[in-house]
């Protein structure tokens, strides 16, 4: 079965089914380049829908996953974050009455997590056209959000029932850091006033269509 969300998210092929989701990964980098890295899959303002539909076994001519499903799937993804080195603390947690998952972790340095996805990409609990090498960093100096390819192209190719799964999905990026921030190369960005952090809030559509861009290079005092 081609699942569409598999090519762009993590974990929760449900959400194919609705389009009312969260997407928010947070990074919190200490001076050292040390930090912890999660992803969050919140779908609870679907939760009633979600759950009808868990109990069907099929929908618009596509197979309902079921909870076993769900979770072996965030458990093998678990397995493979603990077993790349740099990796350590993996803990994930299934909220299913609410429809929430998430996957946090402690990294050495941003890298890690970059050869986490790939290791999830290799073991085909990514989709080929997830970006892995999204995170880089000259501890102490500055860190970037690399460039990532346009799904315009493939979203283009969907049908207009395939498409309406990401009319109310937004996606949010959260980067904390202990040093402070001097300059950004995004000012789609908020910067808090501690200067400490930077917030990207918009619809999963505008980064698919290119109207808003993640790439962001980052520059510390």
């Amino acid at each position: 079965m081609k699942i569409i969300l598999r090519r762009l998210m993590l974990f929760l092929p449900l959400l194919l089914l609705t389009s009312c989701f969260d997407i928010i990964d947070k990074v919190n980098v200490k001076a050292d380049g040390t930090g912890e890295y999660t992803v969050i899959l919140n779908a609870s303002k679907s939760k009633t829908r979600l759950a009808s539909i868990s109990k069907m076994e099929t929908i618009n001519g596509k197979k309902v996953p079921k909870k076993p499903q769900i979770e072996s799937k965030i458990n093998e993804a678990s397995r493979i974050f603990k077993a790349t080195p740099g990796i350590s603390n993996v803990k994930t947690s299934v909220d299913f009455d609410n429809y929430i998952i998430k996957l946090s972790c402690n990294f050495k340095k941003i890298e890690n997590i970059n050869a986490g996805l790939e290791q999830l990409k290799a073991k085909n609990i990514l989709g080929k056209m997830i970006p892995t090498q999204i995170y880089s960093q000259n501890v102490g100096k500055s860190f970037t959000r690399n460039k990532i390819n346009t799904f315009k192209t493939d979203y283009d190719k969907m049908s207009t029932a395939d498409k309406e799964v990401f009319n109310n999905a937004k996606y949010t990026s959260v980067l904390q850091f202990e040093n402070t921030i001097k300059s950004q190369t995004n000012s789609s960005y908020l910067l808090s006033p501690n200067k400490k952090a930077l917030k990207l809030e918009a619809n999963v559509l505008d980064f698919i269509l290119q109207k808003k861009q993640i790439q962001n290079t980052i520059l510390f005092q």
